[in-house]
């Protein structure tokens, strides 16, 4: 064993596990910084949006009182008190739209009205540019700060790659010292492992040629559960008398699937003449039917004729000899002659 080598591998090895030791405290002080820095920025966010919610709750607690609503005066609990007569003025609270008393652009302080709201979108329009004049800057001082951070650790991310690249290529030469040695060791350990693997071959050659597998000894298949069992990996096939009466046997299961076959055929045969003998007999059976049917017809049909002769004689002699004699108007003039 070369005891150097292997001291210089565990000091190369505590050397990396120092540099990677430092390298992950520099990673997590950094990780911390950005850290502090996330939670500085969500703080001034969190505190944005809490003055904005509150100069929304103190305007409309100035500007959208319940009395300024359209229909406060429904739940006004000063109503009774307030009462007074219908259209007083033009800002009077009570003209409603479905009152017809005033209609939109036509009340007295339309020029007050919109000189006040010309103002108050002005107040607002000004309000919302110093609103975003501050989130401009705001987010000006993040990205500059991002720039900031982001500059100081692409520095020592290089600092830390050119550290980490005099660490390998140190590892590098020591290394390939290593390997140089390791590879003669190698190639030695080789040459000796061939010469015994050729020794050994040698030996398991001869071995075989001398075995029971290639002189093909019969006796070595035998198992030791009987001569009627063999192992199947030293049996070398069958002999002459096994081969003939698997043959003998095969030649006997043909002979019975002819006779077998015969048999099938004989009987589809006689099925066939069955067959053919029941459609004759039942053609015979139809036309027997179809006669007697013809007769029955024409017999039905000489009695139709008879019955339809009658029938004429009987309406010519109604028509002529029954009904020949028609009554007058005498006949009908003796109805009704009566009051009753």
């Amino acid at each position: 064993v070369d005891k150097d080598a292997l001291d210089t591998q565990v000091k190369d090895r505590k050397t990396q596990e120092a540099a990677e030791k430092a390298r992950n405290e520099e990673l997590a002080n950094e990780m911390k910084q950005n850290d502090k820095i996330m939670c500085m920025l969500e703080e001034r966010q969190k505190n944005d949006i809490r003055n904005i919610n509150k100069a929304i709750s103190e305007f409309q607690k100035n500007f959208q009182k319940p009395e300024t609503r359209r229909e406060f005066d429904l739940s006004d609990p000063q109503a009774l008190k307030k009462d007074r007569p219908a259209r007083l003025s033009d800002s009077d609270s009570r003209c409603t739209v479905s009152g017809l008393q005033k209609f939109m652009g036509e009340d007295l302080n339309y020029g007050q009205r919109m000189k006040f709201q010309k103002e108050q979108m002005r107040e607002w329009s000004l309000q919302q540019q110093r609103d975003w004049k501050n989130a401009l800057a705001d987010q000006k001082f993040a990205d500059d700060l991002f720039d900031k951070n982001r500059i100081e650790l692409d520095q020592k991310t290089m600092e830390q790659q050119q550290k980490e690249e005099e660490n390998r290529r140190a590892v590098c030469v020591a290394t390939k010292d290593f390997n140089r040695t390791q590879a003669a060791e190698l190639a030695e350990k080789k040459r000796l492992e061939k010469h015994q693997k050729m020794k050994d071959d040698m030996d398991e050659i001869s071995s075989l040629l001398q075995g029971d597998l290639l002189s093909e000894n019969p006796e070595q298949a035998v198992s030791s559960f009987g001569r009627h069992r063999v192992i199947t990996d030293r049996w070398k096939g069958m002999n002459r008398d096994q081969l003939m009466a698997i043959r003998y046997s095969q030649q006997q299961q043909v002979l019975e699937k002819l006779k077998v076959r015969e048999e099938e055929r004989r009987r589809d045969a006689e099925w066939d003449r069955q067959s053919i003998q029941a459609a004759r007999a039942q053609l015979v059976l139809e036309r027997r039917q179809q006669r007697e049917n013809r007769k029955c017809r024409q017999a039905l049909d000489s009695v139709n004729a008879k019955l339809s002769q009658e029938q004429k004689s009987k309406n010519i002699y109604l028509k002529e000899e029954a009904y020949s004699n028609f009554p007058t108007g005498q006949y009908y003039a003796q109805f009704n002659t009566t009051s009753r």
